[in-house]
C-alpha cells in the first residue's frame, strides 16, 4: 500500500531502528496513522531492516528511508548523535514533514527542527542502568543520558509507553512533569487459540520467552537458572549477541535464535507459558503478543508489568529461581489454571490495540498542530 501524499491530512517524519521492539512499534503505529489519512516517512537509523521488515513497513503504507545514521545507544561520541539529529532535521525539510516523531529524545538535543517534535521515551540508558547496573553511571553512558535530558527539554511533547516508566523518566532527568503515557498497541501475530482449539485437547506445555537475550536487563541468566530447575522445556527466541558485543551463553535454555514474526507466531500457537524475568521493561511488546495468543503470563514483579497486566498475570521475584520453577511445574500440571490465565491475559490485551495507540498519538499531533496557545493548554492538561 502506498501513501497518497496529495490527499493526506498531514505528513509525519518518524524515526525507527530495526534492532528491537521499536521497529514493531513504529510500523504498527505508522500503519494506523496511514489508515487515518496521515502520510508517514519512516527514517531508519542504525542497521538496515531485513527484507521482511522492509516489506512489512511498505505494506503498512510507509515511505521507507534508510539513513545510515547511528543509533544514539550505538554512537561512539556525542557529535555522532547531534549530527544525526541535524541530518534528521534536514530530512524533515526535504520531505515536507509537518511533524517529527522521534524514537529517542537524544536526537532533539541540538537539532533545529523546522516543525514540532514528538519524542518517545521507549527506554534510555539512565533508567536502564538504574535497573541493570551498579554504582554511578559510567562515562560512556553519562554523555548519552545528558543528550536525552537535553532532548526531553527541547521536544514539544514527550510520550512513554506506561505511566510507571513515564514517572521513572521524569525522576531520572529531573523533568517538571512526566511524559504522557500512551500504552503500546500491537497487531495480533497468532490466532485466537481459545476459539480454535478442539474441545478436550491441550497443547503439550512448555515455557517460552522472546527478546534481546544478550541485554542483561532481560535477565536471561536468571531464566537459565530456572530452566535448570523445572521439568518444563524453556524455549527462548532472540539474539544472544548484541550489536555492542555483549553476549550471553545460556546452558539450560533451548535457544531458538532470532525469529521473524511468523516464527514467533508459530511458537505462540503452542500456547506456551510466557515467562519474562526482566529487571527492566518499559512496556514489553513480546508479552503483549503472547497475551493476544492466549498464553498464561509469568512476569517479574515490576511496576510496569503490574500497571499493564494487573490481575491478568502471575508476578514473581526475578531472582527466586526455585519459586519460579515450582510455579511453572505447577502450571504445567494444571491445564485449567493455564487456560484461565490465558483468557485473562487475552482479555486484558484487548486494551492495547494499534487503534487505541494511534488515537492517543493523533491527539498529541493535533494538539501540536493547533498552535502554541492551545498546545500549551493541552500539554498542561495531560501532565
Amino acid at each position: 500500500m502506498r501513501t497518497d501524499l496529495t490527499r493526506q491530512r498531514f505528513h509525519v517524519l518518524m524515526t525507527a531502528d530495526a534492532v528491537g521492539g521499536v521497529w514493531s512499534y513504529a510500523v504498527d503505529l505508522a500503519g494506523g496513522l496511514v489508515e487515518a489519512g496521515v502520510g508517514v516517512t519512516l527514517a531508519v537509523l542504525g542497521p538496515d531492516p531485513s527484507a521482511a521488515q522492509a516489506a512489512r513497513a511498505e505494506a503498512a503504507g510507509c515511505r521507507l528511508v534508510r539513513t545510515g545514521l547511528p543509533l544514539d545507544w550505538m554512537a561512539t561520541d556525542p557529535g555522532a548523535v547531534t549530527g544525526a539529529g541535524e541530518a534528521l532535521a534536514r530530512t524533515a525539510r526535504a520531505v515536507g514533514a509537518d511533524l517529527v516523531h522521534l524514537h529517542s529524545p537524544a536526537f532533539a538535543a541540538a537539532a533545529d527542527f523546522p516543525v514540532p517534535v514528538v519524542a518517545v521515551c521507549h527506554s534510555c540508558v539512565a533508567t536502564w542502568w538504574a535497573a541493570a547496573g551498579t554504582g554511578p553511571l559510567p562515562g560512556d553512558l553519562a554523555w548519552r543520558a545528558e543528550l536525552v535530558a537535553r532532548g526531553c527539554r527541547r521536544a514539544d511533547a514527550l510520550l512513554a509507553p506506561s505511566r510507571a516508566f513515564a514517572d521513572a523518566t521524569a525522576r531520572a532527568y529531573g523533568l517538571s512533569r512526566p511524559p504522557r503515557a500512551v500504552h503500546n498497541g500491537r497487531r495480533q501475530l497468532a490466532p485466537d487459540l481459545a476459539s480454535v482449539a478442539s474441545p478436550g485437547t491441550d497443547p503439550v506445555p512448555f515455557a517460552f520467552t522472546a527478546g534481546r537475550l544478550w541485554d542483561r536487563a532481560k535477565n536471561c541468566a536468571g531464566l537459565d537458572r530456572v530452566a535448570a530447575r523445572t521439568a518444563l522445556p524453556v524455549r527462548a527466541a532472540g539474539p544472544v549477541t548484541g550489536p555492542n558485543g555483549e553476549r550471553v551463553r545460556p546452558v539450560h535454555l533451548t535457544v531458538l535464535g532470532e525469529l521473524d514474526e511468523a516464527g514467533i507466531a508459530a511458537e505462540l500457537s503452542g500456547r506456551p507459558i510466557f515467562v519474562s524475568l526482566a529487571r527492566y521493561e518499559p512496556f514489553g511488546l513480546a508479552v503483549l503478543e503472547a497475551a493476544q495468543a492466549g498464553c498464561a503470563l509469568v512476569l517479574s514483579d515490576l511496576p510496569t508489568f503490574r500497571e499493564v497486566w494487573a490481575d491478568a498475570a502471575l508476578f514473581v521475584e526475578a531472582d527466586d529461581a526455585d519459586a519460579v520453577a515450582g510455579l511453572l511445574d505447577g502450571l504445567a500440571a494444571d491445564p485449567d489454571r493455564r487456560a484461565r490465565l490465558g483468557r485473562a491475559a487475552q482479555e486484558r490485551a484487548g486494551r492495547y490495540t494499534v487503534a487505541a495507540a494511534t488515537a492517543s498519538v493523533l491527539d498529541v499531533f493535533e494538539a501540536l498542530r493547533a498552535g502554541p496557545g492551545i498546545r500549551a493548554a493541552r500539554q498542561g492538561a495531560a501532565a
